[in-house]
């Protein structure tokens, strides 16, 4: 090892403020290294002995994020710095280095004993060291304040989306149950009028088998276009009329949307006889029981679709990490987030049939297409088609979801999963959405998230690697 002279460190752009005393210093207390291609200057997770500062030759910055290392960047300019970058921090704090330096091609670098920098950067820079430590421990706790804040807006967003999408289907079987009681009550009593009337056994036996065979036989009105449901209702109107049966016009639009038309009316008549009103007037209080037994059991299906999305969507009744069908996961994201799609807002989904499970954290993953659905949303601004697509991309899974919006102006793409920068007004974002979602996929599952946008297209896209060893689920 050799030392660097005064001139050659006042040459760097990093110490070329300093005076003559502060370089003679530096070049007393630093050694100059010198680095073979390939050579590591410093390991990410070792005690963090020494600040590195690029003298000539080329160095790349990297990380390894739970066990998928990322390259940071790589740089040739001298005077580029690394290694013990915070050790001008509270002594009593031990510390390693963040990230790992390795030479790409023969290199040397100045290298200052860790404690020689911090006293050099507190003793020459006293206000700068109290500003740079209160931002790294302000920006920190910024960081974890707002994360959690931005996961807790997430989780509001989606219990309110499922609260209001809940509500409308329970609304519906109280209602429903309300007027089932009152019409069974109904039911029985026509059924008494049609015994009081003399009507034997075998003619009251003979209804109640047509009616179940009416039931299950009848064609639903609803395949029928709006005049020929008219038309179906004027018809029978007539023939209720003719045969004696009170407010015939009333009872007409319930039977024909049973699908009771005047060929399954003359049916009825031959099994009531002479008692045709009172047989019709219960048969459609028999009808409008099962209506209602079936606008039940529809809502109650409906509340437990939504709580199975839910619990697809929380994966609370899963193992923190295994194989999830991704298919699943955006179609219970897209149920919670339903309350926030628009009316003008059309969904396109594309899912790849034959792409395998794939091994990922899922609770984690659904808020990662939270994020991004509810930006793309935000950037349609109600009126637009969200297209939500899943492929393979050699050894990986590719997750894109697009929107029609105005695009992400090509200054802001290398900056949009930076913490807190956001491109929303004061107040509607915090900006850390996208660096949220990076982490998730970077580093809980070894992944990449991708931006491609212009005008009227643009699209996410992350890739999950499709195999465990390559996959994170520390």
């Amino acid at each position: 090892m050799t030392t660097a002279t005064p001139d050659e460190l006042r040459a760097l752009f990093l110490f070329e403020d300093l005076d003559d005393e502060q370089l003679g210093w530096l070049s007393r207390y630093g050694t100059v290294e010198e680095h073979p291609e390939d050579g590591v200057i410093c390991a990410q997770g070792d005690a963090a002995d020494f600040f590195y500062v690029l003298l000539d030759g080329e160095m790349v910055l990297s990380q390894n994020v739970r066990g998928h290392v990322v390259e940071v960047s790589r740089t040739s300019r001298p005077g580029t710095y690394g290694g013990a970058v915070q050790a001008y921090l509270d002594e009593k704090i031990e510390q390693n280095y963040p990230h790992t330096l390795r030479a790409t091609r023969p290199s040397r670098v100045f290298a200052l004993p860790a404690r020689k920098f911090a006293k050099a950067v507190r003793v020459w820079f006293p206000m700068a060291t109290h500003l740079l430590a209160g931002v790294f421990f302000g920006m920190n706790n910024l960081r974890r304040t707002v994360d959690q804040r931005e996961r807790l807006t997430a989780l509001g967003t989606i219990t309110a989306g499922l609260t209001h999408e809940l509500n409308n289907p329970a609304a519906a079987a109280a209602r429903a149950s309300a007027e089932l009681g009152e019409r069974l009550l109904g039911a029985q009593r026509r059924l008494a009028e049609l015994a009081a009337q003399g009507v034997d056994c075998t003619h009251l036996a003979a209804l109640v088998t047509l009616r179940a065979d009416l039931l299950r036989s009848a064609a639903p009105a609803a395949r029928r276009g709006p005049l020929e449901v008219s038309d179906a209702e004027d018809e029978l109107g007539d023939w209720l009329d003719e045969h004696g049966v009170e407010d015939a016009w009333d009872l007409a639009p319930g039977l024909v949307a049973a699908g009771i038309g005047t060929a399954e009316a003359a049916e009825v008549e031959a099994a009531a006889g002479e008692h045709v009103p009172a047989a019709f007037r219960w048969l459609a209080e028999v009808l409008e029981v099962a209506q209602l037994q079936a606008e039940i059991s529809e809502a109650v299906g409906r509340i437990t679709t939504l709580l199975d999305s839910a619990r697809q969507y929380s994966q609370m009744d899963r193992a923190t990490h295994a194989r999830a069908d991704l298919r699943e996961l955006l179609d219970s994201t897209l149920t919670m987030l339903k309350r926030k799609i628009g009316k003008g807002v059309t969904v396109k989904t594309d899912y790849d049939p034959d792409l395998p499970p794939v091994p990922v954290h899922a609770a984690e993953l659904n808020q990662v297409w939270t994020n991004l659905i509810v930006n793309a949303l935000y950037a349609m601004g109600g009126s637009g088609t969200l297209t939500i697509r899943t492929a393979r991309e050699n050894d990986n899974a590719l997750v894109e979801i697009g929107d029609t919006g105005p695009g992400i102006p090509e200054e802001n793409l290398t900056r949009i999963f930076t913490p807190f920068f956001t491109t929303k007004p004061v107040g509607e974002g915090t900006g850390l959405g996208l660096d949220i979602s990076w982490r998730i996929v970077a580093d809980r599952h070894g992944g990449d998230i991708r931006v491609e946008s212009a005008p009227g297209d643009t699209r996410f896209q992350v890739l999950l690697p499709l195999t465990e060893d390559a996959a994170v689920l520390a």
